[in-house]
Order: C-alpha cells, then sequence, then structure tokens
C-alpha cells in the first residue's frame, strides 16, 4: 500500500521517499555477492523491491514507467533525518497501534513545525495514535485513509483528531480533490471509518444470506453486480481480489471495538475462518471463492469446501429488470420481486440500508458523505440513502416494519416530516436530509455535472447524437450521447453547427461528455451494414463528412479543447488530434485501433498523427522523415493504445502543451479554462501549410518492415494488404522523399485506402467479429 501510494504520488509528479526497515539478515542471493547488512543495497532492500515491483503491478500502479525516477528509496534507520525536508509524512505501517506510536515519536523528534503527518490506517483510532506528541504534532495531524489501488479507486477519507487544526483539515480536503484527484469525504474517528465499516457489513450479511437461505457463490455474484449497479467483480471475486485475510482483519477491526447484535455480524463465518486456514486467500493465493482450472472457473461450494461448475441465478424479475430504464427503477423491481433474486436482494438490502441510517451521525455529518464514500470506495453506482429512494422509502419502511425489523430514528423522522426521499432536486440542483430540512449538497464549482447543468441551463441545439450547451463566460460545450458515444453523421453534423455557432457567438468550444468512454469511435455498425449492402458512395458521403468536421475543428478562428477520458478510440482519437488543445483526464486509453477490424483510419486520423510527430520535433533539428513514418505506421498498424493520458503523450497523441486533469470530475472545466486562457491570449487559427512526407522510399521500407512480419508468421496475409494501405498513406504515396504536400492529398489518400478495405469480405469479417463478440478476428 505504501509503495501504492508513493506510485499515486510520483504519478503527478510529486518528488517522494519511501522508507522501509533495514532487514535483520542477509539473503543467500546477497550472502553469495559478499553483501552484509551495512550494504545501502541490503539495508534499503524492502523500499527497493517495492519499487521496483511497480513495474510489473497489474493493474499498473504508474501511468508511465518514467516516472519511477520520483520515488527514492530508503530506511527508517538511516535516512528518518531527511524527513525535516519533506512537506507531508504517510505513515503505512503494520496495523499495531504500538508499532504506529514507537515510529511517531521518532518522527516527532525530526520533523520540523507545520510538516502533515497522517495515517493510512484503515480503522486504527486516529485519536489513539497521536496520543503523548508535541503539541505542533497534534495540529498536523490526521487520517488519510487511501483506498487499494490508489491510482484507480476514487475515495480518499480524511478523519481528523481531537486536535487536528481546522485549517490542516481544509487543505487536506482541497488538496486531496485538486492536486491527488481524489473523492474526499470527511469521516469520524470510529471503527474503520465510512465505507469499510458498512462495505464490510454488507459483505457479511451477503455471507450469512447465502448460507441461511442456499444460495450459490456463483448465483450471489449473478445478482449483486453490474445488474445492481455495483462492479463486475460483485461479491465474491471483490473478496477474492481484495484477499480473504485483509477482509478478516477488516471484519476483526470492527468485531473488537462494537457489541451486541452488530458485534455478531461482524464475526466471518466458520467456513470463511477453515479457508483462512487452509490459505485460500483469493487471486494471492491462487484460490479462493473461485479456482481456474484450465480454462474452467469453478466455484467454491461453502458446505463441502469442494469447488464446483459455476452456476447463475436466472429468475423472471432478471429478465424484467433489463428492460427497465434506469438504474432506480431495475433495482426497484427486483427487490420486490416475489422470487429468489428479490427474496436474496431484499435480504441483503434491508439490513444494509437499515445500518448505514443507524450510524447517521456516528460514522459521518451527513448521508452524502456516506454515500459517495461507498460509490468512490466500492464502485456502488448508489449509495445506500440513494438506493433507499430508488425502491422508495415509505415502502420499503413499511415491509422492514412488518417484518419486525426496527426503523432508525433518523429515517422515522423523515417519514414524520411528510417527506417522500432522502434527497430531491430543484431547479438542477440537489438537496440532502439532514435529519430536520432539506440542505443544498456542496459542489465544488470545479465539478460540472452535465446532466444537472442542463436541465438548469437548457440546451443551444440537439440532435440524437449531440448537443450543444452554453457554459458560461463565452464558452460552448458540445457533448456526445450517441450509444458508447460512437460517431455518425448526427455527430458530426453537430461538430459542424458547433463551430460554426461558436465563431459568431463565444470565445471558443469544448468537445466532451460524461458518458462511460469518450469515444469508442466511429459508428462501426451502420458502416458495416453500408459496406454490406454495396453502398461505397454513402460510405463516401459520411467519410468526407468526418475528414470535412475534422479540418472544421482544426481550423475553427475560436479554440476547440477536446476532452478526452477512458476509451478514446478511432474516430474519438480522430476527434482530438486536430483539436487547439487536448485536455485529457488521467485515465485516457486513446488509440487509432481500426486496424484491429480490418480497416485503417479514415477521418485523418494517420495525417494528423504523423503532423502531431513532426511538431513534436524541435526547431532546426534535421527531421527524418522515415523515422517518423514509421513510428506512426507502427502505433496504428499495431493499433496500440495507451494505457493512461501520460502514456498517450509518449505516443504522441498528446504533444507538451496538452494537459492531463488528475481528477476526472474537474475534465470539464479545466477545458473551459484552456478555452478561456486561449481566447485571453488572443487565439488564432493555425495557418494551413503543406507536409513534407516520406514518399516512395518511406513506402518500400515501411512495405518491407511488413513483409518480414509475415514471413516470420507475425501476420496474416489480409494484416499484410492493411498493412500497404497504411504505409501508402503515411508515405504520402508515390512521390519524390521530403515532397511537400497538402492535406487535403493526404485526405484523399485515407479516404481512397478506407474505401477500399471496407469493401474486401475479409475486413468486413473482422467488422462482424468485433461487433458480435466484441475482440479482434485475426483472418
Amino acid at each position: 500500500m505504501g509503495s501504492g501510494i508513493a506510485a499515486h504520488l510520483a504519478n503527478i509528479g510529486i518528488p517522494t521517499l519511501l522508507l522501509d526497515i533495514v532487514p535483520k539478515e542477509v539473503s543467500k542471493d546477497e550472502e553469495a555477492k559478499g553483501l552484509t547488512l551495512e550494504h545501502l543495497a541490503v539495508r534499503n532492500k524492502f523500499a527497493g523491491t517495492a519499487i521496483q515491483k511497480l513495474l510489473k503491478q497489474k493493474p499498473a500502479p504508474l501511468t508511465a514507467k518514467k516516472n519511477l525516477q520520483l520515488i527514492t528509496a530508503g530506511n527508517l534507520e538511516d535516512d528518518l533525518e531527511k524527513l525535516k525536508d519533506v512537506d507531508w509524512i504517510i505513515e503505512v505501517v503494520v496495523e499495531n497501534l504500538e508499532v504506529k506510536k514507537s515510529l511517531y515519536e521518532k518522527i516527532d523528534a525530526v520533523r520540523k513545525p507545520g510538516t502533515i503527518i497522517s495515517s493510512n490506517t484503515s480503522g486504527i483510532s486516529i485519536n489513539a495514535m497521536v496520543e503523548g506528541r508535541s503539541e505542533d504534532f497534534g495540529k498536523h495531524f490526521l487520517g488519510t485513509h487511501f483506498f487499494n489501488p490508489p491510482r484507480y479507486l476514487k475515495l480518499l477519507e480524511v478523519i481528523p483528531a481531537k486536535t487536528t487544526d481546522s485549517e490542516v483539515v481544509e487543505f487536506m480536503k482541497q488538496f486531496g480533490e485538486n492536486v491527488l484527484g481524489k473523492g474526499v469525504v470527511l469521516a469520524k474517528d470510529t471503527p474503520n471509518f465510512i465505507a469499510n465499516r458498512i462495505g464490510t457489513y454488507g459483505l457479511l450479511v451477503t455471507l450469512r444470506e447465502m448460507q441461511a437461505r442456499g444460495y450459490s457463490v456463483g448465483e450471489v455474484d449473478s445478482v449483486t453486480g453490474p445488474l445492481i449497479g455495483r462492479p463486475k467483480s460483485a461479491t465474491f471475486r471483490t473478496l477474492d481480489v481484495v484477499g480473504l485475510d485483509t477482509f478478516a482483519h477488516v471484519a476483526k477491526n470492527v468485531y473488537d471495538q462494537t457489541s451486541g447484535e452488530e458485534q455478531k455480524v461482524f464475526e466471518v463465518p466458520a467456513f470463511l475462518k477453515k479457508m483462512l486456514e487452509n490459505k485460500w486467500l483469493g487471486a494471492k493465493s491462487g484460490q479462493g471463492f473461485f479456482l481456474k482450472e484450465g480454462k474452467e472457473i469453478k466455484e467454491l461450494n461453502p458446505e463441502t469446501l469442494e469447488y464446483e461448475a459455476m452456476k447463475k441465478l436466472k429468475t423472471p424479475s432478471m429478465e424484467m429488470a433489463k428492460q427497465q430504464k434506469g438504474l432506480a427503477a431495475k433495482v426497484k423491481t427486483l427487490t420486490y420481486a416475489k422470487d429468489r433474486t428479490g427474496e436474496l436482494l431484499w435480504s441483503i438490502l434491508s439490513p444494509t440500508l437499515i445500518y448505514s441510517a443507524q450510524l447517521h451521525g456516528e460514522i459521518a455529518d451527513d448521508i452524502v458523505a456516506i454515500d459517495q464514500g461507498m460509490k468512490w470506495g466500492f464502485g456502488w453506482q448508489q449509495g445506500p440513502f440513494e438506493i433507499w429512494d430508488a425502491i422508495g422509502v415509505k415502502e420499503s419502511v413499511e415491509k422492514m416494519a412488518a417484518e419486525g425489523l426496527e426503523i432508525p430514528a433518523f429515517v422515522q423522522s423523515l417519514l414524520d416530516k411528510g417527506f417522500q426521499s432522502f434527497y430531491k432536486e430543484e431547479d438542477g440542483d440537489q438537496y440532502y436530509f439532514n435529519g430536520t430540512d432539506y440542505s443544498l449538497v456542496f459542489v465544488s464549482e470545479k465539478v460540472i455535472d452535465l446532466k444537472r447543468y442542463k436541465k438548469k441551463h437548457g440546451v443551444i441545439k440537439s440532435n440524437s447524437g449531440a448537443s450543444l450547451i452554453d457554459l458560461g463566460d463565452g464558452v460552448a460545450l458540445l457533448e456526445f450521447h450517441s450509444k458508447s458515444n460512437s460517431i455518425g453523421l448526427d455527430i458530426l453534423q453537430m461538430i459542424s453547427f458547433a463551430v460554426d455557432e461558436v465563431e459568431k457567438n463565444f470565445k471558443g468550444l469544448v468537445i466532451g461528455n460524461q458518458g462511460k468512454n469518450f469515444s469508442v469511435g466511429a459508428n462501426l455498425g451502420m458502416i458495416l451494414m453500408e459496406a454490406q449492402d454495396d453502398n461505397i458512395f454513402e460510405l463516401d458521403f459520411v467519410v468526407r463528412q468526418f475528414q470535412n468536421a475534422m479540418m472544421k475543428i482544426k481550423y475553427s478562428p475560436k479554440p476547440v479543447v477536446v476532452a478526452p477520458f477512458g476509451m478514446t478510440l478511432g474516430g474519438g482519437a480522430e476527434t482530438c488530434l486536430p483539436a487547439a488543445h487536448i485536455q485529457a483526464s488521467s485515465e485516457t486509453y486513446m488509440g487509432l485501433v481500426e486496424a484491429g477490424v480490418g480497416l485503417i483510419p479514415g477521418g485523418g486520423g494517420n495525417k494528423e498523427l504523423y503532423i502531431k510527430h513532426l511538431k513534436g520535433l524541435p526547431n532546426g533539428v534535421e527531421i527524418d522523415y522515415l523515422t517518423v513514418a514509421s513510428k506512426v505506421f507502427e502505433t496504428i498498424a499495431m493499433a496500440k493504445v495507451s494505457t493512461s493520458g501520460e502514456e498517450a503523450r509518449e505516443n504522441n497523441f498528446l504533444n507538451f502543451a496538452d494537459g492531463i486533469s488528475v481528477n476526472p470530475d474537474h475534465l470539464i472545466y479545466d477545458a473551459k479554462q484552456v478555452v478561456l486562457a486561449l481566447a485571453e491570449a488572443g487565439y488564432k487559427a493555425p495557418i494551413r501549410e503543406k507536409v513534407p512526407v516520406s514518399g516512395s522510399p518511406g513506402y518500400a521500407a515501411l512495405i518491407l518492415g511488413a513483409e518480414g512480419m509475415l514471413l516470420s508468421g507475425f501476420i496474416s496475409e489480409h494484416d499484410l494488404k492493411i498493412a500497404k494501405k497504411l504505409a501508402y498513406v503515411i508515405a504520402g504515396g508515390e512521390v519524390p522523399y521530403g515532397t511537400l504536400v497538402d492535406e487535403q492529398y493526404l485526405l484523399n489518400l485515407e479516404r481512397e485506402a478506407f474505401l477500399s478495405l471496407v469493401a474486401d469480405p475479409k475486413s468486413q469479417a473482422r467488422m462482424q467479429h468485433m461487433l458480435v463478440k466484441g475482440k479482434p478476428l485475426r483472418n
């Protein structure tokens, strides 16, 4: 966990010192090398090994391998004095109060006044840890509980001690959100704080109900995942990933600090204790609730502790839920269903909702913090009180009361006042029930919720694929909202309209959205349908429209800033490349992936990526156009996709001036600020220039490499055909090396190559396979 936090800090650009204990003995390998406990390599071994492991871990903790150089290994004996030079000390040692207090005593002796110290504890009392420390230490000490893995999980719980200065708390909240990119919730110093307290309770209730009602592991996971707005890992895959030993430790922490009925829930079941004895700890040990045998994944039978074939629950309510619009309607349909799905869900949800309401005021001051904690820490789409609203507070409470369950006073007070829900919306603003009335949910100015924003401010123009919105301050936003944000004629028409409208009435344009992904590319289904009907003329028209729209973005007299995130593939990447500026999310997976479906980019992507490479080279340097062409060819032919915004920069999809937003919730705001800055600086559209190409020599060299791959068995004959088309486009055709060609010439080459491939039956087979199977076909 310590190295994971260090990696997250390094990703942001913060130099970090990682200290661990000194080994008590040398290994046999170290001894063979003549090393002793006095050698630095041995003394820093634990921290050094942890740093090197960051390069191999999955999912990757680093957004770029080069970030590793920002982390320095050390040890707690030789390097403790170095803490006087740092601004923030994060303790991530073993969960033992006395060990932590002993370390704090040493830190207190060397730290400079004003240095913030925090513990990443998942449940030990913050107030107990700070006892006996200096006054300045106490003022600057608090809990900062990151969720694992720190790069990917959004939640950061900030837990003040009684001694913590209020300014320090406020600073860490702002720093956590604005610099670390986290969703910050303020928690109270109670066992396991917010998310682990409720999340662990919910998981243990699920284990209990599974046993009591005779469900299998697979049946439970088929209900408690995406069907109800939870992660794909559902219940038992989540436990396997977390590690059953870690889960049991977190449960014991609450068990040791509670009593009565609550304590009973936190006692792990006997079969889980047996799994721990057997070292069946989940993914880390190779088996847990699931075991992979060959290609088959088997599930554990908790009664026999033997692995069996996977089972899934299939009931009428599950089919009914799929027909419902919106998650709230789906969850309500399932929860009240008179079948095994409804029985399971109600038995899990009702005690978890009641428990969450009982903890209101104890673990957090408001329901917003509780809901956000569960969404950001456990990946729930709805927090407990949002779920309660979805299934109906009055209706569910009546059912709970009929079953003899005790209704928390907080919930009863809502109903007694005649209110129907914990949240309500008025004029695009959200309000929450505070125990007596409704309070406005605080939202940072940097968090722009487009769904609510449109309700409040309306739209300028909209069609089935996109909407143009006035973001205020003279900035417009073009939002994609087609299925998967795939780009078709509707979006292309809106791009053209938006650029024209912005030229007349705005300072600039942001292209962004808040879907699951920015855009998975052009509408592949439409392309395949037209190709199979031999409507090449229609496809030619669509490709021309796409190219024209991209050129309109590029040469807009007002700045166009694109804000990609998540999957930004094919046409999605092509939309970014010609923009005046790209403001990418840190988690942006960008690539021109058309080769995977038997095509090449057709909307100008080949040209723009090639130009982006050229523009990225220093002025005055003699350019080898063949080297540039080779890099672009490899990126597109291999359908390379970045694993982060930083890697997109390394792949030249972003240049040195393009920005990366660490907090995804701030992406639209950040893009808007860039538009305003460019406008303020007197933005001018780029001058149309001719493009130097590698020509015939480049084409020959690129083809030679592709033919070598064919002879080596790495690619198929059809792969070679695609490669030849791509090479011809990137090289600029059969012209002399260094020839200056205009952009339209390159666009024509690109369009012709695209249309010839789309008419090929083997490419059509690849498109069909991708649409049906969701993965590439190598034919």
